[in-house]
């Protein structure tokens, strides 16, 4: 029985994907666990590797398609000893399932109310063509895929009528079973126009709008999308306030300098501190003083977590990727900049896993490099809270009443009032600015 690859929902926000790459051809040999192809999510661009042997019978999604719907069909594996015949065969079924044909039944099932009333045994042959097309013995016919999936499921495959060729069951059959029959009818229909798809990304020429030049429309990504979607969610549904306190950082730049410049003296090159990695260390720390601020809002109740799992907005070309350092308070400097660095990469290559972008209890958005002095970011949900990091400067200061010129680091902390109120705010805020400012602390 073909096996059908569809759609995967890599991330709890993903509703659709694009098929950026096929590594596999029409025709090849697949293994269990061969990477056939990359897709776009709402987050980074991940390989989907094959679940089941086969030869790759047909792409039915191509390269470069976007808003294919979590669940679609974008390719028909065949299983030993299948053919293109079984491929036509197999993709017949999920249309009949799915697609408006069925709909067209639909008028045809007014009559069938009048059909019992007229005929009642017009629909007895019905239902005795399924028992015929299930083969009738004791025997039950099922593809490998939907064997697994109903051992895993607990489902006995006897109790089930099969919609494949000659009353196979298949994956389709299994979702069914498992109360996911919704989804298949969705993704069926879907399958079906996918040829539609391709259609769509040729957009019209944008017609020229009144008072404004000519100009280039981007089509939205879907990671764009994605991005768009939850600070609308964020600024609407949770109500923000702000607490800005100037660290000075002198003392870091001395330090930062110092383990940087003894590492080169040794010549071991393992790690190379940014003000970044103090930041998060400091934030990390901070929240484990005040673990009221390490927390997040759900409707019946406010989550208070026992790690400090620090999200970190890190920019790449097609918008914003948070990817997390897991249980930083538990982590040194030099672990966390390495992993830091580490993801940073990965996600400008768009190959971080769901693990690694996913979750997190607070985040950090550090615009410090761009020269911005000080700027309120908005909350990324469910998170109660993000600090935004300004850059560092020389800015005049008071010290025992006398002016003085210090390099200051402007800090603001974006704070969701449903979950920390103020006062929890200001005590989180304070505990960073002594860490910040007495970086020694941060060692022991």
């Amino acid at each position: 029985m073909t096996i059908d690859i569809t759609m995967p929902a890599l991330s709890p926000t993903m509703t659709e994907g694009a098929v950026a790459k096929w590594h596999k051809k029409e025709g090849d040999a697949v293994k269990s666990g061969d990477v056939i192809a990359e897709v776009e999510t709402d987050k980074a661009t991940v390989e989907v590797e094959a679940a089941d042997d086969g030869v790759m019978g047909k792409i039915v999604v191509p390269e470069g398609t976007k808003g294919v719907k979590v669940n679609d069909v974008i390719a028909v594996l065949l299983e030993e000893g299948e053919s293109a015949d079984s491929i036509k065969a197999g993709t017949a079924k999920p249309v009949p399932k799915a697609p408006p044909a069925a709909a067209a039944p639909a008028p045809a099932a007014a009559p069938q109310p009048q059909a019992p009333a007229s005929a009642p045994a017009q629909p007895a042959p019905k239902p005795a063509a399924p028992p015929q097309a299930n083969g009738g013995g004791d025997r039950v016919f099922a593809s490998p895929l939907a064997r697994r999936m109903a051992e895993k499921a607990g489902i006995d495959l006897a109790s089930l009528k099969g919609s494949g060729p000659h009353g196979r069951i298949v994956k389709s059959d299994i979702d069914a079973a498992r109360g996911t029959a919704p989804a298949a009818a969705t993704s069926a229909p879907k399958a079906a126009p996918s040829q539609a798809i391709a259609p769509q990304a040729k957009a019209p020429a944008p017609a020229p709008t009144a008072g404004l030049p000519s100009f280039t429309e981007v089509p939205h990504t879907t990671m764009r999308k994605v991005i768009a979607q939850r600070l609308v969610q964020s600024k609407r549904d949770a109500p923000h306030f702000y607490l800005t306190m100037d660290c000075q950082i002198d003392k870091l730049l001395a330090l930062r300098k110092e383990l940087n410049g003894r590492k080169a003296a040794e010549g071991d090159h393992g790690y190379k501190l940014s003000v970044n990695d103090f930041v998060l260390r400091a934030v990390a720390l901070a929240m484990k003083k005040v673990p009221a601020a390490n927390a997040s809002w759900t409707e019946t109740s406010v989550r208070i977590f026992h790690s400090v799992d620090v999200s970190v907005a890190v920019a790449i070309p097609n918008g914003l990727i948070t990817p997390v350092i897991r249980g930083a308070e538990g982590k040194g400097l030099a672990e966390i900049s390495n992993e830091m660095k580490a993801l940073a990469e990965k996600a400008r290559a768009g190959k971080l896993t769901p693990e690694e972008y996913q979750g997190g209890t607070v985040s950090v958005s550090n615009l410090g490099m761009y020269g911005v002095r000080d700027f309120a970011a908005v909350i990324n949900p469910p998170q109660g809270c993000i600090l935004a990091v300004g850059a560092g400067e020389q800015r005049p200061v008071v010290k025992d009443g006398a002016v003085a010129i210090a390099t200051v680091m402007t800090c603001t902390l974006s704070v969701d009032h449903r979950v920390v109120d103020g006062a929890v705010g200001a005590e989180f805020l304070g505990a960073f600015k002594q860490l910040i400012e007495d970086p020694m602390t941060m060692l022991l």
